[in-house]
């Protein structure tokens, strides 16, 4: 039996944010135990061209809700872009798991035979649900969580595979 829309996006994403969290969790332990002062992580960057640290997550975050919400048809909620610390990333990942938790597990599974239109360099583009989730959202989002992940033990965080991967 294949997996339905709900179990193949909201188990993905909820593993992944949890993860990220804790991820952010152990950075905010990692500045206190060698004062250093937790924007430098938050603002943090592997190439001077790339999204910071805080940008990623907030990506990230954006990738979960929204697919979730237009695999439901639904219109995915806004939310502005203003964490600067640690701490309220943490919180703007809650707040996701939160929504994504919210949505009726029979409105995502409609997202099968949903055709799903984002728009992207202006221009709109449209998906076969099932495409949209497994050949754009999914691999966007972990790419924003594996670049957090990167960028932060690039810095000196103390994390490692079980860290990335999360909670089953």
């Amino acid at each position: 039996m294949s997996p339905t829309m709900s179990q193949a996006s909201v188990a993905v994403f909820l593993q992944g944010l949890g993860a990220l969290s804790e991820i952010l969790a152990k950075a905010g332990q990692h500045a206190e135990a060698r004062k250093i002062d937790p924007a430098v992580l938050v603002g943090a960057r592997l190439y001077p061209d790339m999204f910071p640290v805080s940008r990623q997550v907030q990506i990230a975050a954006d990738f979960a809700k929204g697919t979730v919400a237009r695999l439901a048809g639904r219109e995915p909620p806004k939310w502005t872009d203003d964490e600067t610390t640690l701490d309220q990333l943490r919180e703007r990942i809650a707040r996701t798991i939160a929504y994504i938790r919210e949505i009726p597990t029979a409105e995502i599974d409609a997202g099968a035979t949903r055709d799903v239109t984002i728009t992207m360099r202006g221009e709109p583009t449209t998906f076969a649900g099932p495409v949209y989730l497994f050949h754009f959202a999914t691999p966007n989002f972990w790419f924003h969580v594996t670049t957090t992940y990167a960028i932060l033990r690039h810095n000196g965080v103390e994390v490692g595979k079980r860290d990335f991967m999360g909670k089953f």
